[in-house]
């Protein structure tokens, strides 16, 4: 018969990714939040610290993710990571993993009657699991937050250099006047600058460390600039144009395969819906083929064949422009 462990499954995943979540908030304040109006780097010198110290815990932040890709299990998160920025050191995200699978063992202990090895194994799945999507959906706001501000700011920038303001200043104006996760980046890069850091040798740094083609383009256009000279406002204002551009395509192209996508997800889901309606308006639908010794393979064929429905039609409208 069809019991409410499913759903206590559920709500247990739930409730790992909200502690996670919690734990960051709480950890770091309102400020690492991307929806803050004060950029996180602004703050915290508002709030005292020195422009060195504040660089250098952000330089931290940002890099020691690919640098601890060698710690078990890590390997996992590091470029994610990465790209999220996660203020967390690899040693406390294992920790959180660790404490996540504590809370979902205990919530499988309390709620359900598996037995004691599917809970341990649930429960490294959801503490594991529900970290590594919490930081995968960091990383994915935060890069398509920097894409959608990147034609601004290299606009921002256009502006800066054609009122007469030196590009270490164009970069500082755009560090004071946009939003989170760009305002800070490029905050970084100001600052590095002041210290000595050759410019176009720090955009490079952070185009390879986000790994976006847009920003890749910047340091290049930037670089070349330093070294054979000319007009960079009229270059960054091609550039400018380029980028948005792209920026306009690839919302076309989501929006084109948008249909597709959710057909794929629709029908990997189905299955797995039909399924539970089934066991709901007949619990014993399936009692007479239970036994029969093709019915686990069978069942074991038709989970392969949704997962490979999923991974095609994901690779089906993956469009690369």
């Amino acid at each position: 018969m069809l019991t409410a462990e499913p759903i206590i499954y559920g709500m247990i995943f739930v409730g790992v990714l909200v502690l996670v979540n919690g734990i960051y908030l709480v950890a770091f304040g309102k400020s690492i939040s991307l929806s803050n109006k004060v950029n996180r780097r602004l703050e915290m010198l508002e709030k005292g610290g020195r422009r060195e110290d504040v660089l250098a815990q952000l330089r931290k932040e940002m890099d020691q993710h690919m640098e601890s890709r060698s710690l078990p299990l890590y390997s996992l998160l590091a470029d994610k990571a990465q790209k999220a920025a996660i203020a967390f050191t690899p040693q406390q995200l294992i920790m959180l993993m660790v404490g996540a699978s504590v809370f979902a063992f205990l919530g499988l202990t309390v709620g359900t009657e598996a037995g004691l090895p599917i809970r341990i194994i649930m429960a490294v799945a959801f503490g594991v699991g529900g970290v590594f999507m919490w930081v995968s959906s960091k990383a994915k706001k935060r890069l398509n937050m920097i894409e959608e501000q990147l034609p601004d700011a290299v606009e921002l920038m256009v502006r800066s250099l054609r009122v007469g303001h030196p590009f270490s200043s164009a970069i500082t104006i755009v560090s004071k006047e946009l939003k989170d996760p760009l305002a800070t980046e490029f905050g970084i890069i100001a600052d590095e600058a002041a210290y000595g850091r050759d410019m176009g040798e720090a955009l490079k740094h952070m185009a390879e460390r986000l790994d976006m083609q847009d920003l890749r383009f910047l340091a290049v256009a930037v670089a070349i600039q330093q070294q054979a000279g000319g007009n960079l406002a009229e270059i960054l204002e091609g550039l400018a144009k380029v980028i948005r551009a792209r920026f306009r395509l690839f919302r076309r192209v989501k929006a084109i395969t948008a249909e597709a996508q959710w057909s794929g997800k629709f029908l990997s889901s189905f299955p797995v819906g039909a399924l539970i309606v089934i066991q709901v308006a007949k619990p014993d639908y399936y009692d007479e083929v239970l036994d029969h010794p093709w019915f686990i393979p069978a069942c074991f064929v038709v989970g392969i064949m949704l997962a490979l429905n999923m991974i095609v039609m994901r690779m089906l409208v993956n469009i690369k422009v």
